[in-house]
């Protein structure tokens, strides 16, 4: 450990007694040590003696500690206990439990803060590590105050962290007051989460001509600060003629957090190569059921869940944003070991050994996918009504 960081760390830490540490190891070269070790195995040596704690409780040796390991655990809400969510490593152990208000889900973020929503305008973003608690306002933007879709809000929220600035971020999208007013534009708002409530209000930003997918509650995804929804299903009957021709099921828009602005929207590569069959229509407007968004390995992924004439899950990965380039990375074949009712797949990580985690959302069930081998195997562990990934250091809990 050079001198440098020697400096950095708190003067708590620094002024332990030589005696404390059993006079086996200089502090420098304990830090050196303990910073090896996962943090499962850190937060049992924190028991050993009080300076074995102050130590690993460092911001530095945290800070130190995370750029290191990268560890990533479950943030999971389950079926049978919808008030509270659990922090988990990948065999079900549970690290830390948070209430939640009752009714609300967690969204599928892979961040160091939590943030559970509902669909009727109801949004808090949670810090695991202090335990504060951010109530975010359900009063709209002043320049949206007296707007039409505010009558019976129905909303989606996306939460997501911009790098260049370190701030965190929420869009929430209202979605249209009747199920045929499409001539009435979709509301979009953003507001940025700081230190404690009331200290934030909601921006409104631009209007979108057609609906995003507000209809599955927070169905935004969220790939390096760019939220990217799939075209709202409403328009799934108007794709072959009439006012929606061209609409495509894989149509996706795209808001960038940071300038706060709607992306030009982008097609996928479901609709370019799929060749529309006037004997079995039902089966192109079924593909708006069959498709999901992920992020896989910092790529916007596309999940295509076929089960017209095969049971098979692609998934296609948005390589090159700008030249609008799509690479089928994997297409896993699930007859035996997706249940035939499931409609519900999403991915949520590649592990380092090339194993993909599924979760399937109608089941609750969580899976691992080993293609090398093409099978699956359950992690055992109640059934999960909503799951994400939590990136902080479990360290701080």
């Amino acid at each position: 450990m050079d001198t440098g960081r020697s400096s950095q760390l708190t003067e708590r830490v620094r002024r332990m007694p030589a005696s404390s540490n059993s006079g086996i190891l200089p502090l420098e070269v304990l830090f050196d040590v303990l910073v090896r070790l996962p943090a499962k195995e850190l937060c049992r040596l924190r028991i050993v003696c009080q300076p074995w704690q102050s130590l690993t409780s460092d911001p530095l040796f945290m800070k130190t500690h995370v750029a290191r390991h990268r560890e990533t655990f479950f943030l999971a809400s389950f079926k049978d206990d919808e008030t509270h969510i659990h922090i988990m490593d990948f065999a079900g152990n549970v690290i830390k439990q948070i209430g939640i208000p009752a009714g609300h889900k967690v969204l599928c973020t892979r961040l160091d803060l939590v943030c559970v929503a509902t669909n009727k305008n109801s949004c808090h973003v949670l810090n695991p590590v202090t335990g504060d608690v951010y109530n975010l306002p359900k009063s709209p933007a002043e320049e949206h105050t007296y707007h039409v879709n505010l009558r019976k809000p129905f909303t989606s929220f996306a939460f997501g962290h911009v790098a260049s600035t370190g701030e965190y971020k929420v869009l929430r999208m209202f979605n249209r007051p009747g199920f045929t007013d499409l001539g009435i534009p979709q509301l979009c708002e953003v507001i940025t989460v700081k230190g404690g409530t009331g200290q934030a209000r909601w921006r409104g930003k631009q209007s979108r001509e057609f609906f995003v997918e507000c209809q599955k509650a927070n169905s935004g995804v969220v790939v390096n600060g760019v939220v990217y929804f799939l075209i709202d299903s409403v328009y799934d009957s108007m794709i072959i003629g009439g006012d929606g021709a061209g609409i495509h099921p894989d149509f996706i828009c795209s808001f960038d957090l940071e300038v706060e602005e709607w992306r030009e929207d982008i097609q996928g590569p479901i609709s370019r190569n799929f060749v529309y069959d006037m004997d079995f229509p039902d089966e192109y407007i079924a593909i708006w059921d069959q498709l999901s968004l992920a992020e896989l390995k910092g790529y916007l992924v596309l999940v295509y869940h076929q089960s017209y004439r095969s049971s098979t899950i692609d998934l296609w990965y948005l390589i090159d944003y700008e030249t609008r380039t799509w690479i089928k990375q994997y297409s896993i074949q699930i007859e035996s070991f997706v249940p035939v009712r499931e409609c519900k797949v999403k991915p949520l990580l590649v592990l380092d050994d090339g194993r993909i985690v599924v979760w399937l959302g109608s089941t609750g069930l969580l899976l691992i996918y080993d293609p090398r081998t093409s099978t699956f195997a359950e992690v055992e562990m109640r059934r999960l009504s909503e799951v994400g990934l939590y990136t902080g250091s479990v360290l701080s809990l």
